[in-house]
């Protein structure tokens, strides 16, 4: 399974209730898509929201979306947590709704060890027929999946991609290095893309895509055909976007850049506030 080279971890549009807004969810999509040209949408991520959404919430989302790309790109569901079982659940529902593949973030919290973390993807990757994404973030879940561990699970024939949001370069270097051409990595951090792509990883999962995804979509093509001038150029362009999209919790500044830009996807879901007004002139004065 190929999932592209840009994919967008997409908000959740919510309502002035902060209740999906199922018209607002289309029309993100297609911009994401046509505008961003994204080859696959995470739904149910981080960046969506997932720690506030329902599992009622989060299926009705992934069904939604399948429906309305109609095999436009790529459909990721957010499916993991730090139980085996629910995650292992969700998987299963995800995938009678047609998803293409699924999102499993480090089991966070519990902190288990190596081998513990080995046998939780193990057995959600047992259970289906989806193609897997690994996620290690472990600023957010206090959990680090070790380079070692996750070429194990990369043996395993449906494990076929990892997003690192980490910026050890040792460590990415081990995985591509240790791993089949199969299995790709992907840099899970907007500033790291070029630099990842340097040492061999395939791709980027974007928060930054929302609102640059076409330039991202322009740099990465500028390194692969080997004009490495222009992909440097873009980056050092994009940089102040790709930085200050997380000058507030994320999603936060994301959906007003959204919103400012006439793409109404809502507030946040309390613990995330949104931004505050000084936050808010900074965040558009990138984009002058």
């Amino acid at each position: 399974m190929d999932f592209g080279r840009l994919i967008t971890a997409m908000v959740t549009p919510f309502d002035d209730q902060l209740q999906i807004d199922w018209s607002r969810l289309e029309a993100l999509i297609d911009y994401l898509i046509e505008e961003q040209e994204s080859d696959a949408l995470v739904i149910s991520g981080t960046t969506g929201e997932s720690p506030t959404l329902t599992d009622e919430e989060k299926l009705k989302l992934f069904e939604a979306s399948v429906r309305f790309v109609r095999g436009r790109c790529k459909i990721i569901a957010g499916t993991g947590s730090n139980s085996t079982q629910h995650s292992v659940h969700l998987t299963l529902e995800a995938e009678k709704l047609g998803v293409d593949g699924v999102l499993l973030v480090a089991p966070y919290y519990n902190r288990p060890s190596q081998e513990g973390i080995y046998r939780h993807f193990r057995t959600i990757a047992e259970s289906t027929r989806l193609p897997v994404m690994l996620y290690n973030v472990p600023h957010r879940t206090g959990t680090h999946i070790a380079a070692e561990t996750a070429l194990r699970l990369s043996e395993l024939p449906n494990v076929v991609a990892s997003k690192e949001a980490i910026s050890d370069f040792a460590q990415l270097s081990r995985m591509i290095s240790g791993s089949s051409a199969n299995f790709k990595v992907y840099s899970g951090d907007d500033l790291l893309t070029l630099p990842s792509l340097a040492i061999g990883c395939y791709g980027i999962v974007s928060v930054a895509s929302h609102v640059v995804g076409k330039q991202m979509k322009r740099m990465i093509e500028s390194y692969l055909s080997g004009d490495v001038q222009s992909a440097a150029q873009a980056h050092l362009k994009l940089q102040p976007i790709f930085t200050g999209l997380f000058c507030a919790p994320s999603p936060a500044p994301t959906k007003y850049a959204l919103n400012q830009r006439g793409i109404q996807v809502g507030g946040v879901r309390l613990p995330i506030l949104d931004v505050t007004e000084e936050e808010g002139r900074y965040i558009m004065s990138l984009f002058r």
